[in-house]
């Protein structure tokens, strides 16, 4: 009956973990950490138990690779950067990677260019004290690069970074890139761990953990925390692990042993902002409905309010009859004077690759850069509007821009949507 017990729990994801300790400080001399051999119980047929000896072994592996990386690196300053507008699962992996650098004596500083809009991202961060910094293109230009000895790319390969080429251009090198979306750039780090079939990065990173480069105390608030946050990612990149996989649910069984039930529930009761509902409320009122498509531009955005767009696009894919929902606005920095197309997607349709459509939808730039890609159930693309930036003083001026971009972007999605249809109607 306990077991049964626990299952439920479990399955709810509403264990309950003993109250939280001072934070103890980690032991910053420098060990070559054994790896534990993980086991998993095998499956009902011999191609399940294949997989599962297949997973262990690759884990195994890249755990491996991992420490001599970083045993290479031992006393070093290293720069993880995240995608401008990190979500869940890349600020926790980071925080992961963070306190498993701290036992070679590498320290580390999480970066990212953008702004954190989604209300649950910025519970997270203030609520688990996540130590993660905005660095503008503006003040990197005032820090001191040449202290740095490589950086990490995590839940990203950098084409989703505006700090990526100043930190090439300083001469810093890529140490290691860990993701679970599709390759997107030629990269060539001296460790990688790209696995595009894993639901989340939070998965890969909760294997490290269970292969010891890591051991988690329960009784170390910082590890409670992290853990916390790791079950965020790992929940918030499965759609609440409705569209997890085996390896997912058995990283979050090793995490339930340690995360805080509580402090994850006040992370997902953040209240949507004003700002967050009127963006829903343009959705609805502009989208149109093709073939269970739901596209809909909402015009402009400010910077801080970027993350109402993918909130739309969640809100749109509810819709009756409607599998696959596209929003996207301009969203205007106001610090850099840069304007940028941004759109998300959400779909439900299993047949339906997000990597592949927004990449056969909106192309590459002039170096080869995709402008946006995807996993499994969701997408993004971020497409620079240069010299059209700015200039929106005069109102009719900017509603004819928005109505270019807005007619072109349409006009790209229902290509693939409906080859029949035309969006721009001839005369």
């Amino acid at each position: 009956m306990q077991s049964n017990s626990s299952l439920m729990q479990f399955e709810s994801l509403s264990l309950t973990t003993e109250p939280n300790q001072e934070d103890a400080e980690i032991d910053p001399v420098p060990v070559e950490v054994p790896l534990a051999k993980t086991s998993l119980p095998p499956s009902a047929s011999d191609g399940g138990i294949y997989l599962i000896q297949r997973n262990n072994s690759l884990v195994s592996q890249k755990s491996e690779e991992l420490q001599k990386t970083l045993l290479a690196h031992r006393h070093e300053r290293q720069l993880i950067i995240l995608q401008d507008f990190p979500d869940p699962d890349a600020l926790s992996c980071a925080w992961a990677y963070q306190l498993i650098a701290q036992q070679y004596d590498i320290k580390c500083e999480i970066i990212y260019a953008g702004t954190l809009s989604h209300q649950e991202n910025i519970a997270l961060v203030k609520l688990t004290n996540l130590p993660a910094q905005r660095w503008t293109l503006q003040n990197i230009k005032s820090k001191d690069l040449s202290s740095y000895h490589g950086f990490i790319l995590i839940d990203n390969q950098g084409t989703t970074s505006q700090l990526l080429s100043a930190v090439q251009q300083a001469g810093i090198p890529l140490v290691a890139v860990i993701d679970h979306h599709s390759v997107q750039a030629d990269l060539k780090p001296e460790f990688i761990d790209v696995r595009p079939y894993v639901r989340a990065t939070a998965t890969i990173f909760t294997q490290y953990l269970q292969s010891g480069l890591l051991t988690l105390d329960s009784s170390i608030n910082q590890h409670v925390k992290c853990a916390t946050a790791l079950m965020h990612g790992l929940r918030s990149d499965t759609n609440r692990l409705m569209q997890a996989q085996e390896e997912d649910f058995m990283a979050a069984a090793y995490l339930s042993r340690f995360y805080d039930a509580q402090l994850l529930n006040a992370i997902l009761q953040a209240n949507r902002s004003k700002r967050v509902m009127d963006v829903i409320e343009r959705a609805l009122k502009n989208r149109i409905v093709q073939n269970n498509f739901s596209i809909a531009g909402v015009g402009y955005l400010r910077y801080d309010d970027r993350d109402a767009i993918p909130q739309a696009a969640d809100f749109l894919v509810t819709e009756e009859n409607v599998h696959t929902a596209v929003v996207y606005g301009i969203v205007h920095d106001e610090d850099d004077e840069l304007e940028v197309v941004i759109g998300s997607l959400r779909t439900t349709k299993l047949t339906l690759d997000p990597d592949e459509f927004i990449k056969e939808a909106f192309g590459q730039d002039s170096n080869g850069r995709f402008f946006g890609g995807g996993r499994t159930g969701a997408g993004g693309f971020e497409i620079p509007m240069g010299f059209l930036s700015g200039g929106n003083e005069n109102s009719a001026y900017a509603r004819m821009k928005w109505e270019v971009f807005d007619t072109q972007i349409k006009q790209k999605l229902l290509k693939l949507v409906n080859p029949k249809d035309n969006p721009i109607q001839s005369e």
